[in-house]
């Protein structure tokens, strides 16, 4: 059995997020903060380096918005391998939880 590295809050939101559809920067930062309770604030400079280092790993990509005029965002979506990641994030959680339920 392969042992996973721990995911940062930030990548697990982030990846969390877009597993619901692709999302902007922006929007992905009002969900994690809705989807943690206001436990994870996720900041504009922690994004930007995270959706780099995610794209970097093959975990999401860039899609090109149909947004209207001028202004274009960025959006993100999780690829197969984003998916996987998140999968093993949350078994890893879980293991995490289940040890802590038995003492």
């Amino acid at each position: 059995m392969k042992k996973s590295e721990p995911m940062s809050e930030s990548y697990y939101y982030i990846l969390l997020c877009l597993s619901k559809g692709a999302n902007h920067g922006y929007g992905i930062m009002q969900m994690t903060e809705k989807l943690s309770q206001g436990e994870v604030t996720i900041g504009s400079g922690t994004m930007y380096g995270a959706t780099s280092n995610m794209m970097k790993k093959g975990w999401i990509k860039e899609i090109m918005s149909d947004g209207h005029g001028m202004e274009r965002k960025r959006l993100y979506s999780l690829t197969e391998t984003g998916e996987e990641a998140l999968r093993e994030e949350i078994r890893r959680l879980k293991r995490m939880l289940a040890g802590a339920e038995e003492v």
